[in-house]
């Protein structure tokens, strides 16, 4: 849809919005966040398909106006942030989804990497996962369990530690963009390599079933957002490297701005992935069954929400506002 005939059709409301906001007229105020929020899914439409345009400028200045003169109560704030995560960011993202391409092919490449380095190598596994670690794990293995090394903390300074070690992980992924998403390539290499001689080390010990049933009920969530912040940092290298119409600075703020939401976007995510490693991947004794009903609930959760739902989302938008 041009960005004339989709102002062409909004802006009664617009200006109707506006003249409450500019002259403090008195409106039921369930009716005034209903406007609210219908203005920032169309500033959420315009930053998608009709970037740096006069539109996008009027709508984000009456959405800061709006913003500043009704959202200051707990419970208008609470709306304003499940408005984020449910219809504004999923529409932003769908834009994303190439960037979101490159670093999973990006990590699965790795994985194989690390993998292939594993099996060809005997050292390697020790050189990227540490004697300590090995050794501990070999003789857990000798003990009859494999998996101890998720039971040793209790489960709260486990989920602490752990949910704060992945966001560092994230934010690592995504500042490093900065350098023209090369260190974000790197932060991914690293995870990834790690990650394939780690299942390498238990396919070889003859526990690669046991350590997929275990590892991946928390790392099937975890690994997935590190690959989506791994697309922040992206975003952040693609508007240095490619500014497009903008000048490189303006390109870069845009970019810093996208990749900050996208980040922000995989936080409930990665509290999620710390609270499985924390106080469920330790019961090792669980059901095959429930395991995989874990899995593939997380697996499903990831898709539909950075995948699917941006797609029926931007779909929905585009009908609405075709003439």
């Amino acid at each position: 849809m041009r960005e004339a005939a989709f102002a062409k059709q909004n802006k009664d409301k617009w200006l109707r919005f506006e003249s409450v906001l500019k002259n403090n007229a008195q409106i039921n105020p369930d009716e005034l966040s209903e406007l609210y929020l219908e203005v920032t899914d169309h500033l959420s439409y315009a930053q998608t398909f009709y970037p740096g345009s006069n539109t996008l400028h009027y709508l984000n200045g009456l959405s800061i106006l709006a913003h500043q003169k009704i959202y200051k109560t707990k419970r208008e704030s609470k709306s304003r942030f499940i408005s984020f995560y449910t219809k504004e960011f999923p529409l932003f993202f769908s834009q994303y989804h190439k960037q979101l391409l490159i670093t999973f092919l990006t990590f699965l490449l790795f994985s194989i990497v690390g993998a292939y380095s594993a099996a060809t190598d005997g050292d390697f596994v020790r050189l990227i996962l540490g004697d300590g670690y090995v050794n501990m794990t070999l003789e857990n293995i000798e003990k009859g369990d494999p998996m101890a090394v998720y039971k040793d903390m209790n489960e709260i300074e486990m989920f602490l530690g752990i949910t704060v070690n992945n966001i560092r992980v994230a934010l690592m992924a995504f500042a490093y963009g900065i350098l023209l998403g090369i260190g974000t390539f790197y932060i991914l290499m690293q995870n990834a390599i790690m990650l394939g001689s780690f299942q390498y080390f238990f396919y070889e010990e003859g526990l690669l079933w046991e350590s997929v049933r275990t590892i991946w009920i928390h790392g099937t969530i975890e690994i997935s957002v590190i690959i989506i912040a791994g697309c922040a940092g992206l975003v952040i290298g693609n508007s240095i490297l490619f500014p497009g119409t903008y000048t490189r600075l303006q390109s870069f703020v845009r970019g810093a701005k996208g990749g900050v939401k996208i980040l922000i976007s995989t936080i409930p995510f990665f509290i999620l992935a710390g609270f499985l490693e924390g106080f469920v991947t330790r019961h090792t004794e669980m059901p095959d069954w429930i395991a995989i009903l874990i899995i593939g609930s997380s697996l499903t959760l990831i898709i539909f929400y950075y995948l699917i739902y941006p797609i029926q989302l931007k779909r929905k938008y585009e009908r609405k506002n075709t003439i």
